[in-house]
């Protein structure tokens, strides 16, 4: 691909600062990197993807709602991780996680460590409380 060619097809990116680096041909032959706000295909993808994490998330916020899972079940599915990731990054068993994801366990937490589960997801307790 040639640097005039690579897309430049606004999506989710072009309103942030946030670009895609193609490599692409200059006029000389050489390789460089050529920013670009978004290619179609891949805009339509993306918007699929968050489109089924988005579905996902309100399923899994309506089960919250109706006490059968804890709030950091919403909050791992909207914020991208999977219990395997947050036990790694947390250096604490899987099944340590799964059992915070029911309602009973997670109420039963102490400050501490609803302080740990909200630094990794980057909120504040408050927010990990609610839906």
């Amino acid at each position: 691909m040639k640097v005039e060619e690579v897309p430049q097809d606004r999506g989710a990116l072009a309103p942030t600062n946030l670009r895609d680096i193609y490599y692409a041909l200059d006029e000389n032959g050489n390789y460089r990197q050529v920013p670009s706000v978004g290619w179609e295909p891949k805009n339509e993808a993306l918007s699929l993807v968050w489109e089924n994490i988005s579905d996902e998330a309100q399923n899994i916020r309506q089960e919250v709602l109706e006490g059968k899972k804890s709030p950091l079940a919403y909050h791992l599915e909207t914020h991208l991780f999977s219990v395997k990731m947050l036990a790694s990054y947390m250096d604490i068993p899987k099944k340590t996680i799964k059992k915070h994801l029911q309602p009973e366990a997670f109420a039963q937490l102490d400050d501490h460590f609803l302080q740990k589960y909200a630094e990794m997801l980057n909120i504040t307790v408050e927010e990990l409380k609610k839906v």
